[in-house]
């Protein structure tokens, strides 16, 4: 099995996820004591945080490119970006290393395809919904993207950073997160990206009759096969 490079803690709470994610798919793929090779660097996300919402993206990809050489040296076969909103700088952080990266949309992009649907709601970070790294990767696989309304988009952005990446879990949030869904399928959308890889701690499938594309465990799963090939 190759190694799995992930370049975590952005936040530590989805990257914590993706780490249960990865080792339950590789013990349901190989049984036993099975679990995955992994090779991670995890980062400071209050310093990321913070060249985010300065927009200094060009600061964000120089760290994360570093910290992405640190994974390759620690023997990654291949490369996790363990968040939606960081693949921004994913162009950047895969020119840095010798090692593939598994990307994000990609990963999303063939699971929605695979269950036959053109017209996706999209929710996430401020910068995943509004800039055109996701959304247009997305769109080169055919794949028709809507977006909450700006309000509704300002919801999202805040209860994910003051809310999910604290561990913090809140009902009324949830409420606020299974209306948007909904009003996004009533606009047409056959289905909704879970794009920030803490969404699935706060609304799961259970909570909706609209079909969720959980990008965490996609990413996870799609590593593990990767892993296996």
């Amino acid at each position: 099995m190759k190694t799995i490079g992930m370049l975590g803690g952005m936040s530590w709470e989805s990257t914590e996820l993706y780490y249960r994610k990865i080792n339950e798919a590789t013990k349901l793929a190989l049984g036993g004591l099975h679990s995955a090779p992994i090779a991670m660097v995890s980062v400071d996300f209050q310093e990321i945080e913070v060249l985010q919402h300065d927009d200094d993206w060009a600061t964000c990809a120089e760290v994360l490119s570093m910290r992405a050489r640190q994974v390759e040296a620690a023997g990654a076969d291949f490369l996790l970006i363990c968040t939606n909103t960081m693949h921004k700088v994913a162009a950047e952080i895969e020119s840095s290393i010798d090692i593939p990266l598994l990307h994000i949309a990609d990963a999303t992009g063939e699971r929605i395809r695979q269950a036959g649907m053109k017209r996706i709601g999209l929710l996430g970070t401020r910068f995943t919904m509004e800039h055109d790294f996701y959304r247009g990767r997305l769109e080169e696989q055919g794949i028709e993207v809507l977006l909450p309304e700006k309000s509704d988009r300002a919801l999202v952005h805040r209860v994910i950073y003051d809310e999910l990446c604290q561990g913090k879990i809140d009902s009324r949030s949830r409420d606020e997160f299974v209306r948007i869904i909904e009003t996004l399928h009533a606009q047409g959308a056959e289905g909704v990206i879970e794009g920030c890889t803490e969404i699935a701690m706060l609304v799961s499938q259970e909570h909706v009759n609209v079909r969720l594309f959980d990008t965490t465990a996609i990413h996870a799963e799609e590593a593990v096969a990767e892993a296996l090939r």
